[in-house]
């Protein structure tokens, strides 16, 4: 293969030798067949180049399967001139988004030790302070948005009420199809409309990485050929997390929080504190990440030191765990409670980078470390050699147990797969199912069995490598890479009273099918039950797998060492040890037009409405079901569905005039979609106090303009009780309930979402300034005394 186009022949590559000869092109056509003729711009032609091997590729790998030989129909020659149009483009939207700045060797002079996440953040702050610390509200870069079907449809509405303002980069948005998509419901009403929105969405911003339906699921292929270390990347999934496994600060968030970045190329957040994860001691022979991140929430529970922080995965035994490992670890960061979940970068990580074919997806790699003065919150040591096989009991996530607690149990289902499994997994469940084969196992004639792989390039390493027979010799379903059973919503959906065990990721009421019991472990457990439907322990299977073999079907040698140049984030102005001096460019002075709406504020009405309670950990699964989520629901259609699984009287009782949501810990946990909020507005309700907010719920709720408080005065919740008159003073930041007064806080960012009745409004009023006007420091106004301690209180840092 050429290094560049320059070195191509229409003689040697047919492909573009059919692509100069076509005749009837539009003007723009035409453009593309000059620019190749002016082939000697070295980045046109790269550019060329990549949309040719794109062409070219096999189906399984991304491409589109078009041979040199033949020659190309209509329907191929305009896929193979769209890709030449969107590698093309794709440089013009380089050349309008501002250079990144270059890292640093080394630490400056006076900087504070930071984390790793800390050092991310502080690369992509746009200030360019060069340190950032928990408590600081700060706009970032974006390197990637990410979505799924599901997920991009919400998305193309939100983009659609901005205004349709362009996005900042056509190769730096990936739309896997995997939520809802199969073969077999391709045409049905509900979910044909979402395979029409993705392909738009390609054909509009003329997307380089667009792959078709069912070609990964969302995260897959995404971490595994895409994101590199030191990238800041957001997703509408709270899964999104996964892409930390290769040390990449990856942050699932709500579609308006996503639609942002995707138009603007920027997103903002408040640091968040960082937990350290510390790995000692190496895991036994078959027990992989999935078994590690249940074993951590057993031992620490979930939403409770990795709430609202990130997990920091660090440590000696990091080094013995592989980055499909540490996939399954940042994936279920989310059911940690966490904001996301990344991993420090070593050997094991460069070495995976380095594999890539493709090198515009390693060579932007920068390979940031914690600072052995770094601050965190909490630090927690497991021990990976404790780690054994186990099982999350429906419906939580870290209720677990070891496997020979619940052996015996009697299975209706078996379900290997969800993004949460990755090829290691797979491989592993093949060699159990191999070694119980050999053994004179054989599969029980009742029950379902089915396996889907992650992605079309892993179903195809399987087959080559003749595991998909021994999946179907097992009794095993293969099905297309898709969420299948993972979030019921689609063909795949357990029946009520079935009980499953799955290697899923998330077990919640519901969330298999309504009525389903689903628990979950680890794919090898999965495969090991599914002999005779009942659940068992898979040591003795594992214990006859050959390592040397698995190591080598792994591709992975822990041994290996790279020579790793670790780097610091830049600043527009550095310390030198020299003079010790650095200017500081500070924090932009607010727009007047902010001082304004802030003042609007301070006028702004009380709500009033009757205490409507609810407990600790409502999820968004249970406030938006699945069969809510397909098809363009109105605010009040959806809320028609808000809580009718788990707490069926809730709407007639918001529409009684218990409108004000007071709730435990956790409120909002769960998936990332944001219609959890649509339905609760749709109910009618008027604001949701909690103890406590999940994550991305916590950012969705002013982003849709739905006022949220965190109270966690205790003698509130005396007082607070279900019925209870209570009044929100929004001026005066206080609530009054039970003939008592509580003050709360909110920040200034959250006040102006809110008062202009969420994101979209607030762009349609400020346009792509919209983050330079929220994030702005305020100025004094003239504001009640209780206000001006309130926003004290916050102490965050502009």
């Amino acid at each position: 293969m050429p290094a560049n186009l320059d070195e191509i022949s229409p003689k040697e590559f047919p492909l573009v030798k059919a692509l100069s000869e076509i005749r009837s092109l539009d003007l723009y056509g035409k453009d593309i067949l000059h620019r190749i003729d002016m082939i000697g711009h070295s980045r046109e032609a790269d550019a060329l180049l990549e949309a040719y091997q794109h062409c070219k590729a096999d189906p399984d790998f991304g491409g589109l399967g078009l041979s040199d030989s033949n020659v190309l129909n209509e329907s191929q020659s305009n896929e193979l001139l769209f890709y030449v149009s969107a590698y093309l483009e794709a440089l013009n939207y380089q050349d309008r988004n501002a250079t990144p700045r270059t890292p640093l060797r080394e630490r400056p002079f006076g900087r504070r030790g930071m984390t790793l996440a800390e050092k991310i953040f502080a690369a992509h702050d746009v200030s360019g302070q060069g340190e950032v610390k928990p408590g600081d509200v700060i706009r970032l870069d974006v390197d990637w948005v990410i979505a799924s079907e599901l997920s991009w449809s919400a998305m193309e509405k939100t983009y659609e009420s901005l205004g349709s303002p362009g996005i900042f980069r056509n190769d730096r948005l990936w739309i896997a199809g995997d939520h809802v998509v199969d073969p077999r419901v391709m045409d049905h009403p509900k979910i044909k409309p979402l395979i029409d929105a993705s392909e738009r969405a390609k054909r509009i911003f003329k997307m380089t990485e667009n792959q078709g339906m069912n070609y990964t699921i969302m995260h897959t292929e995404f971490c595994r050929e895409r994101a590199q270390p030191g990238m800041l990347v957001i997703g509408s999934d709270s899964h999104t997390c996964s892409a930390g496994s290769v040390s990449c600060l990856a942050i699932g968030l709500g579609v308006a929080d996503v639609t942002l970045p995707l138009v603007t190329g920027e997103t903002w957040i408040k640091v968040p504190e960082t937990v350290e994860i510390r790995f000692i001691n190496e895991p036994r022979l078959g027990i992989g990440g999935k078994d590690v991140i249940l074993y951590i929430l057993k031992e620490l529970k979930r939403n409770t030191v990795a709430a609202d922080r990130v997990v920091e995965y660090t440590g000696p035994g990091l080094k013995s765990l592989s980055c499909d490992a540490r996939f399954a670890i940042c994936n279920m960061a989310t059911e940690f409670g966490a904001v996301t979940g990344i991993c420090v970068p070593d050997d094991i990580t460069k070495s995976f980078i380095d594999k890539r074919k493709n090198p515009k997806h390693k060579k932007l790699a920068h390979y940031y470390r914690p600072d052995t003065d770094a601050q965190y919150a909490e630090s927690h040591i497991i021990d990976l050699h404790k780690v054994e096989p186990s099982v999350a009991r429906y419906p939580s996530p870290d209720d677990v147990v070891p496997v020979e607690s619940v052996a015996g149990t009697a299975l209706d289902g078996c379900f290997i797969g969800a993004c949460t499994t990755a090829r290691e997994d797979l491989v592993l469940a093949a060699l159990v199912l191999e070694a119980g084969l050999d053994q004179g196992l054989k599969p029980a004639d009742h029950g379902k069995r089915k396996v889907v792989p992650g992605s079309r390039p892993i179903l195809h390493d399987l087959r080559k490598l003749s595991f998909v027979d021994i999946f179907e010799r097992a009794g095993f379903e293969i099905g297309v890479p898709s969420c299948s059973y993972c979030v019921g919503m689609s063909a795949d959906k357990a029946g009520k009273g079935e009980v499953w065990l799955s290697s899923q990721n998330r077990n919640f009421e519901n969330r298999m099918g309504p009525g389903a019991i689903g628990s979950i472990t680890s794919a090898v457990t999965v495969a090991a039950s599914s002999f005779d439907m009942k659940i068992t322990d898979p040591t003795p299977l594992i214990d006859r797998i050959d390592h040397d073999r698995l190591q080598e079907l792994l591709g992975i040698d822990f041994s290996m060492k790279s020579i790793i140049q670790y780097v610091e984030p830049s600043a527009r102005n550095v310390i030198t040890v020299a003079s010790g001096k650095r200017s500081n460019p500070g924090r932009p002075e607010p727009h007047q037009s902010d001082e304004q709406a802030l003042t609007q504020d301070f006028n702004h009405k009380s709500i009033n409405g009757k205490v409507q309670t609810l407990g600790d950990f409502i999820d968004t699964d249970a406030l938006a079901p699945a069969k809510a989520l397909i098809g363009n629901l109105s605010a009040a259609e959806l809320g028609e569905y808000c809580l009718c699984h788990t707490h069926p009287s809730f709407r007639q009782r918001v529409k009684d005039g218990l409108s004000v949501v007071v709730a435990g810990k956790a409120f909002g946990v769960g998936s990332s979609r944001e219609n959890a909020v649509t339905a609760l507005m749709g109910t009618g309700v008027q604001c949701v106090i909690a103890r406590s907010f999940a994550f991305i719920y916590s950012r969705n709720q002013p982003n849709l303009g739905l006022l949220g408080i965190v109270m966690e005065d205790e003698r509130f919740y005396e007082v607070a009780i279900d019925g209870a008159d209570i009044e929100i003073g929004v001026e005066e930041r206080v609530v009054r309930v039970g003939g008592r007064e509580f003050p709360f806080t909110l920040s200034d960012l959250e006040m102006r979402l809110w008062k202009q009745g969420g994101m979209s409004p607030a762009f349609a009023k400020w346009g792509k300034e919209i983050l330079e006007r929220v994030t702005a420091p305020s100025k004094k106004v003239n504001a009640p005394a209780r206000l001006e301690r309130s926003v004290e209180e916050q102490k965050f840092v502009w």
